[in-house]
């Protein structure tokens, strides 16, 4: 259409239902115009050849005005304050954790009494894991949804949640919460009703009378859950029909290439973000899209979707970021912050899952060289869009990076990854680690790694042991994980449990709705009283609660370290180190990590490649300043030791 019907058409999104209390105000119907022919070009693309697509654009553009007039003012004024410093999430001033709100405490109404204990750690960003409605013993930790706008009555309600964000906002807390775009629980509205035959309904599943088509995706589409979950469809006797169920038979994908659901997913993004949700966390984007003959993962279609969805979030509501959880090949990932003209305009968030992954294996190797392979890749994320890091999150942990990159550190990749798997399952000898292998393949060798960070550390081994010398080596190893995590750019998550070092919890075998996950054995039950420990000195607790809450005040008054694609590695003159640069304004630091059990040395020259050199190095860890010496003089960097090197030039 030319562009005086789009604007029309738009005029007309926003006069309908529009009352005194529900005008639309002038700086929305700005944006809505800017962004108007994008969202329009961006739905052809998609939806170009479908039937119902005229209709269904006029309604994708009535849910944009109604989410605008139905966004409370006092979230709209957060907005406003967001764009005065945009992009308002590269800052190094925040930090976060992701917690299940009935593991950490109960519910939502014991959360809002604990958040004294995140502003004592120096947390301002809370990531709650799935809060809606899901079957009990068929979840899937709450990412299988029976209803998107109704708090699972486990951890509260709605107002509950209202609330929580109220004290939030007064605390300048940011708020994350999970959206599952890829699928719903078999009892979610919509799949009781195309069970019970409703043509529609059964229309927003992929669903067939017979195996015919679901064959041949199979053929091409990959097990998940090879273990636990084969194959991806399931009969669904009530109806008479095979159904596409990707992850666990209980969930069923959603079909994107019907406009009705995607109109019907982004009312609930914007009923999300009419919460106050500050980074909307979207779950398992690489599987929106489905096609005949391919993976179905990081199809073209998926990330037009999502281009599409930031582009209505940029009108109706502006302060909310976008996380895309696409745990997928380094190449790959970069691919959601967009590309060409939507550069920067996709996710503003994606994990970092490859250097979560290279840091675990620089820990088994103690060397760093498959690490430094990756990161040519990974520094072409795009100004404007951030990092998660991150040491472990709730899922397992997959060795996410590209077979070259072991290849070029002289390693064989199927015998390397055999040893990681081995090393941190504790079946390599010498190794402390108490983790287990999650989804293991028998086909491929593939397997995943479950395990708290201090288990994995090697903290478990050493408290069953009573060895004060091997419990001192863990924490190291701990606080070496989460400082990498911390100021190597973007914004770190920590895993509820990691900032007391918990470890694996193994309750989870007398549950029948889990004991067949081990991924529950790092989703420990948090003790209030093993928490409050972290008050007595000396106590494991305290010590590495004591750490972590120095690294993250340290983050916190270097402006630096702020993601503003500001980072350079510095030259690898030593294996088992990893050091880079960031730089701001008057502030240069150097961080650097060693990842060996014994001491490093790295020369001082590593610190005159990229530029003028200073007088002297004040480390912000240690409050120790050191002189910088001649090139043939050694830095000795502690075993699993780092430092946080502020350039000092007035010496």
């Amino acid at each position: 259409m030319n562009e005086a019907e789009l604007i029309n058409l738009v005029e007309q999104a926003c006069k309908v239902g529009e009352t005194e209390a529900t005008k639309i105000d002038a700086a929305f119907f700005n944006r809505f115009i800017f962004h108007a022919e994008k969202i329009e070009w961006l739905y052809n693309e998609i939806y170009g050849s479908h039937k119902e697509k005229k209709k269904e654009f006029t309604n994708l553009l009535q849910t944009i005005a109604e989410a605008s007039a139905l966004r409370p003012s006092v979230i709209k004024n957060t907005d406003v304050e967001k764009s005065k410093t945009e992009p308002w999430f590269l800052s190094n001033t925040l930090a976060g954790m992701s917690l299940y709100v009935d593991r950490f405490c109960d519910d939502l109404e014991t959360l809002h009494s604990k958040l004294g204990y995140f502003e004592e750690a120096g947390i301002n960003v809370l990531h709650l894991m799935p809060l809606f409605e899901s079957p009990q013993g068929e979840s899937d930790g709450g990412y299988a949804v029976s209803d998107f706008r109704t708090i699972d009555q486990r951890f509260g309600t709605i107002q509950d949640l209202k609330d929580l964000k109220a004290t939030m906002l007064q605390k300048q807390m940011y708020l994350m919460t999970d959206i599952v775009l890829n699928h719903t629980s078999h009892q979610h509205a919509w799949a009781i009703k195309a069970k019970e035959g409703d043509p529609y309904y059964q229309s927003f599943f992929y669903m067939y009378d017979d195996r015919q088509i679901p064959d041949i995706f199979d053929a091409t589409m990959p097990d998940i859950f090879p273990e636990s979950a084969p194959g991806n469809f399931t009969y669904v006797p009530e109806c008479n029909k095979w159904v596409m169920t990707v992850f666990h038979n209980y969930q069923w994908d959603l079909n994107f290439s019907n406009p009705a659901v995607f109109n019907a997913m982004l009312g609930n993004i914007f009923f999300y973000a009419n919460l106050g949700v500050d980074i909307l966390r979207i779950d398992a984007p690489a599987f929106i899209w489905k096609e005949l003959g391919t993976t179905s993962q990081n199809l073209p279609q998926a990330h037009r979707l999502l281009q599409l969805i930031k582009q209505c979030v940029q009108v109706a509501t502006p302060g909310m970021a976008l996380l895309g959880e696409a745990i997928v090949a380094p190449q790959q990932i970069m691919q959601y912050f967009g590309a060409d003209i939507f550069t920067a305009k996709e996710c503003d968030f994606a994990y970092n899952a490859t250097q979560m992954a290279l840091q675990w294996d620089a820990l088994a190797t103690g060397e760093t060289r498959v690490m430094m392979a990756a990161q040519p890749i990974l520094l072409q994320k795009h100004f404007g869009t951030s990092w998660i890091t991150y040491t472990r999150c709730h899922d397992d942990i997959g060795l996410g990076y590209d077979d070259y990159m072991i290849a070029s550190a002289g390693f064989v990749p199927y015998d390397h990854r055999w040893f990681l798997n081995n090393y941190y399952t504790g079946n390599f000898p010498g190794s402390t680690s108490k983790g287990a292998l999650f989804s293991y393949n028998p086909k491929t060798g593939d397997a995943r790694i479950s395990g708290t960070l201090a288990s994995l550390c090697g903290l478990e081994t050493a408290l069953a042991d009573k060895n004060n010398a091997t419990v001192k080596t863990a924490i190291d190893k701990i606080l070496l994980m989460q400082a990498q995590s911390l100021f190597i750019g973007g914004l770190p998550i920590l895993f509820y449990g990691d900032e007391v070092g918990y470890t694996n919890d193994y309750t989870y075998l007398e549950d029948p709705a889990k004991s067949y996950d081990n991924r529950w054995m790092h989703r420990p039950k948090i003790s209030w009283t093993k928490n409050d420990l972290r008050k007595n000195t000396g106590t494991v607790e305290e010590q590495i609660f004591t750490a972590t809450k120095k690294l993250i005040a340290i983050r916190k008054k270097l402006p630096a370290l702020a993601d503003n694609k500001n980072l350079t590695w510095l030259g690898q003159h030593n294996i088992h180190v990893a050091a880079f640069e960031r730089s701001a304004k008057n502030q240069r630091l150097f961080c650097v990590f060693n990842f060996h059990e014994m001491d490093a040395f790295l020369t001082w020259y590593a610190f005159k490649e990229s530029g003028s050199m200073p007088a002297a190095l004040y480390d912000h860890w240690s409050g120790k300043t050191y002189k910088v010496g001649a090139d043939h003089e050694y830095l000795i960097i502690p075993r699993y030791g780092f430092m946080i090197f502020e350039a000092d030039y007035s010496i």
